[in-house]
C-alpha cells in the first residue's frame, strides 16, 4: 500500500513545492495539504502515515499541533524549519529528521527515504523520539483539541476558566462556551501546570488566575468566585494547599 502523506505549512507555495516533490515518488500518496490551524481536523479524517510539518507557523505552529493532537497520532514526522537554534538542537538530540530551509531535491529525497525506513521498522507504532521531544518542550499540556459540531478546535489551556467532571469526560469552561473533552479529571490534573490549575474538589479544577473572591461557607468549605461571577466550591480539605498558591512565588 502507498504511504499516505500530509503536508502542513501556512504558506501555500511552500506546501505546493513539497507536494511536487512527493508526487515524484510512486510509493507516496498525498492525502492532504493545509495550514497549521486546519491540520488537526485533517489528521483525524485522513489518518496520514507521514507528515511534513513546518515548525514556524503564526497561528498553530508545528509543536503546538503535535501537543494538541498527541505525538502518537502520526507515526512519522519530518519537520521543515528555517534556522531555529532551539529546534535544530532538539531535533539532533532526539535523532529526529528535519529539513532546513532552503533545501534542495537531494536533501528532500534523503529525508523521505529515512521516513520510509522509520515507517517500515515501526509498523504503525508511534515514534518514542517524537513523544520525548514534545514532552521536553512542554511538560504540561498547553492546548486541548476539542470537537465542535463537525470541526476540531484548538483551545489554549490558559484560556480555560475551570474544568468540571462529567463521568469519563470533562467540561472545559471557557468564558461563555463549554467544550466536552474525552478525558477524566484525574488524568487532566496530572497533565496541567500545578502552579496555574488547582483541583478544588473531586469534581472541579480551577484556573487560579481566574479567582476573584473567596467566600467562606459552612464547615470550612469556601465558594470561589471566578471572573464573570461563576462560583465553584473549594473543599475544606484542599483549602490550605489552595491558599499556599497565593503565598509562594510562581514562574
Amino acid at each position: 500500500m502507498k504511504i499516505r502523506a500530509l503536508v502542513v505549512d501556512d504558506e501555500p507555495r511552500a506546501r505546493k513545492a513539497v507536494c511536487l516533490l512527493l508526487e515524484r515518488d510512486p510509493d507516496v500518496e498525498i492525502c492532504g495539504e493545509c495550514s497549521g490551524a486546519e491540520a488537526a481536523e485533517l489528521i483525524e479524517n485522513a489518518s496520514p502515515d507521514l507528515m511534513f510539518l513546518d515548525v514556524q507557523m503564526p497561528e498553530v505552529d508545528g509543536f503546538d499541533l503535535l501537543e494538541a493532537v498527541g505525538a502518537e497520532a502520526v507515526p512519522a514526522v519530518v519537520f521543515i524549519t528555517a534556522y531555529d537554534e532551539y529546534a535544530v538542537r532538539a531535533f539532533d538530540v532526539h535523532a529526529i529528521d528535519y529539513l532546513l530551509k532552503p533545501f534542495d531535491d537531494a536533501r528532500f529525497a534523503r529525508a523521505l527515504a529515512r521516513a520510509k525506513e522509520q515507517l517500515a521498522r515501526r509498523s504503525g507504532q508511534p515514534d518514542p523520539h517524537l513523544a520525548a521531544l514534545v514532552r521536553e518542550r512542554s511538560p504540561y499540556v498547553r492546548r486541548f483539541l476539542v470537537r465542535q459540531r463537525e470541526r476540531l478546535l484548538v483551545v489554549n489551556a490558559e484560556d480555560v476558566d475551570w474544568i468540571e467532571a462529567a463521568d469519563y469526560y470533562a467540561s472545559l469552561h471557557v468564558g461563555a462556551k463549554t467544550h466536552l473533552l474525552r478525558e477524566t479529571l484525574a488524568n487532566l490534573e496530572q497533565r496541567l501546570d500545578p502552579e496555574r490549575f488547582f483541583r478544588v474538589h473531586r469534581s472541579a479544577i480551577v484556573n487560579v488566575d481566574r479567582v476573584r473572591e473567596i467566600h467562606p461557607l459552612f464547615r470550612g468549605d469556601c465558594a470561589l468566585v471566578l471572573g464573570g461571577g461563576t462560583q465553584v466550591r473549594l473543599s475544606r480539605t484542599r483549602r490550605e494547599d489552595f491558599e499556599r498558591l497565593f503565598t509562594t512565588s510562581r514562574r
